[in-house]
């Protein structure tokens, strides 16, 4: 009975896949209910899991693709594939009503551009600080800064290695946590009390996870707006990552 149980999950590998995924939402939901108080999001926690049992399959198998070297974990490698990931990114943004994206006026747009620049210049300088001198794996590193999505996004496009792709995901993560954990200690020197400033503020943090967990232990009232304009980093990143950043980066260090 049991080895006709593996069979089937074995072959239905994207259904394995999401029901994996699914447990782990659940329990990452819970600790961060229970564990954190809310303060760290559960999406945050969950990318912590999948980042170690990426490592555990690699370890425990010797490949190079982690988890889905298990063959009963394959679908894992669909489910994060490169459709499924961009269907995700575009339903994220059909998300956004663009009516209401304008009452952030100029300034929202200028936090978003300010806010997707600076953390990849500051993600850039870690990269080289590390030892990293190519224009691939710092702009890698350096649009993981920017959030975690648009790190092996952009590295996909152009051409990083999966060790630094992952990187660029523990370096958003990173982010993301510290995002959380500062916005309700800060709040009030920020002026977080009304929808303009979460959606500035959502502008210049970017990652969606980050804003929501820290603007929910503040106002909950403001999570929308400020999810709103930090639903466009992911978008705007994505755009300017393989493109312009890169270009800049490569004309800089020439490499």
């Amino acid at each position: 009975m049991a080895d006709l149980l593996l069979k089937d999950l074995t072959h239905l590998g994207l259904i394995t896949a999401f029901a994996l995924i699914a447990l782990i939402m659940w329990f990452s939901t819970k600790l961060s209910k229970y564990l954190t108080n809310g303060r760290v999001h559960g999406s945050a926690i969950a990318i912590i899991i999948g980042l170690i049992l990426a490592w555990a399959g690699g370890t425990y198998t010797g490949g190079q693709k982690g988890l889905t070297d298990i063959a009963l974990f394959s679908g894992v490698g669909l489910m994060g594939g490169a459709m499924l990931r961009d269907f995700t990114i575009v339903a994220t943004a059909f998300e956004v009503q663009v009516t209401e994206a304008k009452k952030a006026g100029f300034i929202g747009a200028f936090s978003l551009l300010l806010g997707t620049i600076l953390p990849f210049i500051v993600g850039c300088i870690f990269a080289w600080v590390f030892g990293y001198r190519d224009a691939v794996s710092i702009t890698t590193i350096g649009a993981g800064a920017v959030t975690y999505i648009v790190g092996p996004v952009t590295g996909a496009a152009i051409g990083a290695s999966s060790d630094v792709m992952a990187l660029s995901i523990a370096t958003g993560l990173v982010k993301s946590i510290c995002v959380m954990v500062t916005t309700p200690m800060t709040a009030k020197f920020m002026g977080l009390d009304n929808p303009r400033s979460a959606m500035i503020f959502g502008g210049l943090a970017g990652t969606v996870s980050g804003v929501s967990a820290g603007l929910a232990a503040t106002d909950r009232r403001l999570v929308p707006y400020g999810a709103l304009t930090a639903t466009f980093h992911t978008g705007l990143g994505c755009l300017m990552g393989p493109t312009i950043l890169y270009f800049t980066v490569r004309a800089i260090i020439g490499v």
